[in-house]
């Protein structure tokens, strides 16, 4: 606490990131009512009047459903930015332990994903594989791989040219060790820092999926789709939009703020 203290930023950041996560826990043992039952008698009630946050077109208990849609939404951004993290971070150092031409492959392999957006991607795979938590970890996972590709070889390049990895060349010691023992331990910070802030991302992407109706399929409840299900009702019941919005808008900050404290708390030139 007194790490978090001297650093303002990480602290709203974890304080942020940790209720969300924790309210996406809870939603999978209680939440005030079950998120898919439906009402019909008690439709568009505001906060206050019938349950905390009010209902839902089909009388649906909006608090349930946020709850219901942290854990929908943060675990398939979680999903999608591990997997990203993982490739790309492997890609990177094996190009870094390569020759140029595997460097050259990997970038220009990279500039490909980034020519084409995770929303396209999703509605690619969505006409093959149909719409789901599947198809929404794959295509924000894809477009995360060159990201972590990128910074990982930029990272694992300088420090293949300090002495100490020079050294252990000249003793003989193969790529293989020289990687796991003196380039990972020493760019894990920035694949960290950058996890994080990915994940802010992820979720804003996996809310933008959902909107367009390729996230998860009813009746699982997640934030963008809640967005998406309030443009008829906007005027007679803007709770239901301001909610999941501001939900989401919440993580994002509160990823962002995590990975800027964690970037000021574990690199020294920061400071």
């Amino acid at each position: 606490m007194r790490i978090l203290a001297r650093y303002p930023i990480l602290l709203a950041g974890a304080l942020i990131t940790g209720s969300l996560i924790l309210t996406a826990v809870l939603s999978l043992v209680w939440t005030p009512l079950p998120p898919a039952q439906i009402n019909i008698l008690q439709r568009l009630k505001p906060p206050l009047e019938q349950g905390l946050l009010g209902t839902d077109q089909f009388g649906r208990d909006m608090a349930s459903m946020l709850m219901a849609g942290a854990w929908n939404s943060l675990s398939t951004a979680f999903l999608a930015v591990a997997a990203g993290a993982s490739i790309g971070s492997v890609l990177g150092l094996l190009a870094a332990a390569g020759r140029d031409l595997l460097q050259t492959v990997l970038m220009r392999i990279c500039d490909v994903i980034f020519a084409v957006p995770p929303i396209l991607s999703a509605m690619v795979l969505g006409a093959f594989l149909g719409a789901g938590r599947f198809t929404a970890i794959i295509a924000i996972g894809t477009f995360m791989i060159p990201v972590f590709a990128r910074l990982t070889l930029a990272g694992a390049l300088q420090i293949w040219t300090r002495p100490y990895v020079l050294a252990a060349i000249g003793m003989g010691r193969s790529a293989l060790r020289i990687t796991l023992v003196h380039v990972l331990p020493n760019i894990s910070n920035q694949i960290i820092v950058q996890v994080t802030i990915q994940l802010g991302l992820a979720i804003l992407t996996e809310a933008g999926l959902s909107f367009l109706g390729l996230g998860l399929t009813p009746p699982a409840p997640t934030w963008g789709r809640m967005l998406a299900d309030a443009q008829t009702f906007i005027g007679q019941a803007p709770w239901l939009a301001v909610l999941p919005g501001a939900a989401t808008l919440m993580a994002v900050i509160g990823f962002s703020l995590l990975g800027d404290g964690l970037r000021e708390l574990l690199d020294p030139r920061s400071r």
